[in-house]
């Protein structure tokens, strides 16, 4: 992952994300991605018998493109 301005790493459609990765990467905490997860915005790859979830660069991507920003002012 290639950084952007600040500690924000650039998102890859191709790569594979940790909750951690997603969590940094999107600028939000492991809750609130859990909570993104949960809502459905954000799909998940988890293998069986696994605790471990994967999230790909480009459902990062697409949840991004798939929402509103609003901006008060």
């Amino acid at each position: 992952m290639s950084e952007k301005s600040g500690n924000r790493p650039s998102i890859d459609a191709l790569a594979v994300y940790s909750r951690e990765e997603a969590a940094q990467a999107l600028g939000v905490s492991l809750s609130s991605l859990k909570k993104l997860i949960n809502a459905g915005y954000l799909r998940i790859s988890k293998p069986a018998n696994m605790r471990r979830i994967f999230i790909k660069g480009e459902s990062i991507l697409a949840m991004l493109d798939q929402t509103v920003v609003e901006r008060n002012g």
